[in-house]
């Protein structure tokens, strides 16, 4: 038998003004559902059943951008994208453009459990979730009044708004210096200019007493994004991997993170060059990336957890069998 392992996610690139009482929220709901992740992996559950429950709670709350509270799109709507990996055969299923299904990460699952594709993405993905009975609402459930203030101000100010967790006066005043400085030194993503950064998505990566790994992705992408955007939540290898060697979740600017192949790229590094998982992480968040920023969480096939990112601070916990719990935002 092995030992367990659980990493969680609700994003990378946290603003370091961030409000004491948002950061104490968000951790508050990272170690509820971290806590849902070690129960039931003490009672044995299989790691797929495990990085779904987690995210699938992760989704229901309106904290992270996933589920209910996902970013809107330039139009104002929600389309939200999951992903789902299982190390055993290197299983995998996903799903974009979702804008009814009330836990896109267990119609990820669907798709790779009863379905002969790999990946659903829009109208497809809507009538293969009706088909198989899973909960729909309608796309206002997933919307927020906080999140329709923070794209008027996204719209107002010509740009794609990244952090809307921050409460609407301290965003004016970002966007207006965003205004000012992003021609000369701001951020860019894909050559555009972008204002404040702090891309949210959730994840969990798992290896359960069997030696099995499993990791899930899932994000509402970019507020004041085009329609029909898709990130790398979706994309196996991108946001997502697992195999035997280790499972990975990914979070962060998912264009530079596409390009990297992010989560393949540290199961690659462990394979090929022979790197322990923590040396893995930090090799691919330094050398991957180019001029990207991204945060990872994974586990390994025998027990071991680590993260790393190059922005400002990660959303994140982790526990192991022998009783290591932690849940943190900064270094």
């Amino acid at each position: 038998m092995g030992r367990w392992a659980i990493a969680i996610h609700g994003g990378a690139g946290v603003d370091p003004n961030l409000p004491e009482y948002r950061q104490e929220e968000a951790k508050r709901v990272l170690a509820r559902c971290l806590q849902i992740g070690v129960d039931l992996l003490r009672s044995g559950s299989p790691a797929l059943d495990v990085v779904e429950a987690v995210v699938r709670e992760l989704e229901t709350d309106p904290c992270f951008n996933s589920g209910r509270g996902s970013a809107l799109t330039c139009a104002g709507t929600v389309e939200m994208e999951a992903s789902i990996m299982d190390g055993r055969g290197r299983r995998c299923g996903a799903v974009s453009g979702v804008s009814t299904v009330k836990n896109p990460v267990s119609l990820a699952r669907r798709v790779m459990d009863k379905s002969p594709h790999s990946y659903l993405a829009f109208g497809g993905a809507e009538d293969f979730a009706r088909d198989q009975g899973l909960e729909v609402v309608d796309n206002s459930y997933f919307i927020t009044e906080e999140n329709v203030g923070m794209l008027k101000l996204a719209k107002e100010a010509n740009t794609i708004l990244f952090d809307y967790r921050i409460p609407l006066a301290d965003t004016c005043s970002a966007l207006a210096a965003a205004s000012e400085n992003h021609a000369s030194n701001g951020m860019v993503m894909n050559g555009l200019p972008i204002s404040i950064y702090a891309p949210e998505t959730v994840g969990c990566a798992v290896v359960d007493s069997n030696g099995f790994t499993a990791a899930a992705t899932s994000t509402g992408g970019l507020m004041n994004k085009m329609t029909g955007r898709i990130g790398d939540s979706p994309l196996i290898g991108a946001g997502t991997y697992a195999c035997n060697l280790c499972a990975v979740s990914c979070t962060g600017e998912g264009e530079a993170i596409i390009r990297s192949t992010l989560a393949r790229d540290v199961a690659a590094v462990m394979e090929y060059k022979g790197l322990p998982l923590q040396e893995a992480v930090d090799f691919c968040v330094k050398e991957r990336l180019d001029e990207g920023f991204a945060g990872i969480i994974a586990v390994s096939g025998t027990g071991e957890v680590a993260y790393g990112f190059n922005c400002t601070g990660m959303f994140r916990g982790c526990a192991t069998e022998d009783g290591f719990m932690e849940v943190g935002i900064w270094e």
